[in-house]
């Protein structure tokens, strides 16, 4: 599909990830060489808006896009899945992917609900953009104070940053559609904290683009029921502590339909074996990709003394012989998983 091309046309230019004091003066420093590009800044770095546009381009063709449209009811029984919309509409399908990220409605309407399978990993996670006022030079900043984090990335525009402000809590109760309420949780967390975290908070009011949600994993023992599977954060989110959600997303979407295309029709016992394989295929790499041997610890140190101890850690793993350990154990988990070989089908159009 000529897929790769594209998204390296379009990865971000940095030189690496920077901890700094809240006076700006660094700690650590991992340039993007480090691991052979497969550190925590790697070679081909994408912005989420970018490869969304990658992907949509590459299918617009032959495939009915519904924008705005969200799925309200699904039934299904031996033959195929009815999926109700939001405008009234139903479809009638062979099999219903999900692919709605954390908080999906197609698992909540095929599962159950949401809390039977989150795991709360002990913090809260906002993304916007905002103005780089620190001159980033292409480096991925980040600014640690016990229990919170505050960072800016590059982005393709020189005078804008991609923020983020983060902060270790036990659940809190709040409105997931309210973005004030969730503003000003940020506005009370980051009062006084250093370096750029009074502007970020300010950005973060600002921001068109502002996300707010918990640090959390989807945990399931299966991912399929019936006509009705699950693809990406919806079935196994792994959290962004992991850095593994776009991997697992498009590794799951390719098992997913190679195994699909295998079968001659999709009847119910032949469905009921292509899932199971995909489930066979994708479950030691999901298993893989949710281990957080730190936890959320490394992130957000507790402790003045745990965020020094952080910043040593990052500087001496980048040498011999601690850089083998941590090439193994950190930084090798995107090539934890065999793919299949599946032989090419010619495309028919599909929602």
């Amino acid at each position: 599909m000529g897929l790769l091309e594209q998204m390296r046309a379009r990865s971000l230019r940095q030189r690496g990830a920077a901890w700094v004091r809240a006076d700006g003066r660094r700690r650590a420093e991992m340039p993007v060489a480090a691991f052979h590009g497969n550190g925590l800044v790697s070679q081909l770095e994408i912005l989420r808006g970018d490869l969304a546009e990658v992907l949509y381009q590459a299918t617009a063709a032959d495939t009915d896009y519904r924008f705005g449209i969200r799925i309200t009811d699904l039934e299904q029984d031996d033959d195929a899945a009815l999926a109700t919309l939001s405008d009234g509409a139903t479809v009638r399908a062979e099999l219903v992917v999900g692919a709605d990220g954390p908080h999906s409605t197609v698992r909540r309407l095929a599962f159950g609900p949401e809390e039977n399978f989150v795991k709360h990993l002990g913090g809260y996670h906002a993304w916007f953009t905002a103005p780089d006022t620190v001159g980033l030079d292409g480096w991925f900043l980040m600014y640690q104070a016990p229990g919170i984090l505050a960072s800016l990335r590059p982005s393709h525009d020189p005078a804008m940053a991609k923020a983020g402000l983060a902060f270790r809590s036990e659940p809190l109760k709040y409105d997931r559609r309210n973005l004030d309420e969730q503003r000003g949780l940020l506005a009370d967390r980051f009062a006084g904290a250093g370096w750029q975290s009074a502007s970020l908070v300010t950005a973060a009011r600002e921001a068109e683009d502002f996300y707010f949600d918990e640090f959390a994993q989807i945990h399931m023992d299966r991912w399929s029921s019936g006509r009705v599977t699950l693809v990406g954060d919806a079935g196994y989110c792994a959290s962004p502590l992991s850095g593994m959600g776009t991997s697992l997303a498009l590794v799951g979407a390719y098992v997913l339909a190679g195994e699909l295309g295998s079968a001659d029709d999709l009847d119910a016992d032949r469905l009921a074996a292509a899932l199971d394989r995909y489930h066979a295929v994708m479950r030691p790499y999901v298993d893989r990709c949710q281990k957080l041997p730190k936890g959320i610890d490394g992130y957000l140190p507790k402790t003045a003394a745990d965020i020094v101890i952080t910043a040593m850690v990052m500087k001496y793993v980048q040498r011999w012989p601690f850089r083998i350990v941590a090439e193994r154990k950190w930084f090798s988990t995107a090539d934890a998983v065999d793919l299949p070989d599946y032989p090419s089908r010619s495309s028919a159009r599909r929602a």
